[in-house]
């Protein structure tokens, strides 16, 4: 059996997320996937908008993953790679690791694991920053068509009328 490992933060699940643990699936028998801790999110990315135990629950819900895990809580990372002894490393393709330094690693800890970087996979929303930027323009431009408008609606005459709230 072909065990794979892929990690990420996951906190806003999105397409580009589902696509990186499919192909990641592809690639052996089972996924095993290691979500990063709220206190590694906070060190290395920002304040996660979904605790960790939620991200997992998602992740593990999807049809692909086979088990997922919290990750270390900031501590050295090959721990959890020593404890789920995975065949093959997924990377995602906007992941920041350098296969050749996580090789190295892996090696100097006689861990023979292969680490696989997998395609880049586009949609107009397949990162939870690009998600994040159309809720924000989104609320801008709400915004500013009430500003223009002449400010939101006023909730007590449309409901003026009858008993029901209409006309």
């Amino acid at each position: 059996m072909v065990r794979v490992m892929a990690q990420g933060v996951f906190d806003l699940l999105h397409l580009g997320h589902v696509h990186y643990l499919e192909k990641a699936r592809e690639l052996g028998d089972e996924l095993v996937v290691v979500i990063a801790s709220d206190k590694t999110v906070r060190e290395r990315k920002h304040e996660p908008i979904t605790p960790q135990e939620m991200r997992r629950e998602v992740v593990a819900a999807l049809r692909c993953v086979d088990r997922a895990i919290i990750g270390s809580d900031g501590e050295d990372p090959y721990v959890t790679v020593q404890k789920l002894k995975p065949d093959i490393i997924a990377l995602g393709h906007d992941q920041e690791h350098s296969e050749r330094l996580i090789v190295q690693e892996l090696h100097k800890r006689g861990i023979s694991t292969k680490v696989v970087r997998l395609d880049y996979y586009y949609h107009d929303l397949d990162g939870t920053r690009k998600i994040i930027q159309k809720i924000i323009s989104m609320w801008a431009f709400t915004k500013e068509m009430e500003r223009i408008e002449g400010g939101p609606p006023d909730v007590d005459n449309e409901t003026k009328g009858d008993e029901r709230g209409g006309e």
